[in-house]
């Protein structure tokens, strides 16, 4: 059995590592993934004209755009000790793009067969206008079975 397990710093994502990293060391688990996406395009809503910046000011975003990457990788980094911790073997995926898009791609192309991951990570009007990840994945997951935790 394979487990992939979603992290994106949320408490619920938390919650999920926790459960993840119980049935691995519960079952007979042959490899544990933990993936972290990191949507860029979150990055942009904080740019609200693009037209008018300077190279000074695009020199700037792209320096923050890397820093938080940086701070984003720091989650895989936490996550992955949960499991070295107990002495389970785990690899990390850091992919950029659409979350449920890259969970889904990495859930196929590593033959994972259990998809871990919190209920929600988004809360408010953000979750409204971006769509939940959770119910993306549960939808579109076709040959791994998933479980959402609360």
């Amino acid at each position: 059995m394979k487990i992939l397990v979603c992290v994106d710093g949320s408490d619920q994502s938390k919650r999920a590592l926790e459960k993840a990293a119980m049935i691995a060391d519960g079952c007979k688990v042959n490899e544990v993934g933990i993936i972290h996406v990191y949507d860029h395009s979150q990055d942009l809503t904080k740019i609200t004209s693009y037209k008018d910046l300077t190279a000074e000011e695009v020199e700037k975003f792209k320096n923050m755009v890397e820093k938080h990457k940086e701070q984003q990788k720091k989650i895989l980094d936490e996550a992955l000790k949960t499991f070295e911790e107990r002495n389970i073997k785990a690899r990390t995926f850091f992919r950029e793009g659409h979350p449920a898009r890259e969970i889904i791609s990495v859930a196929c192309e590593e033959e994972f067969d259990m998809i871990v991951l919190g209920s929600r990570g988004l809360s408010g009007l953000q979750r409204i206008f971006l769509g939940s990840v959770s119910s993306a994945v549960i939808q579109q997951a076709k040959n791994s079975d998933v479980l959402t935790v609360k």
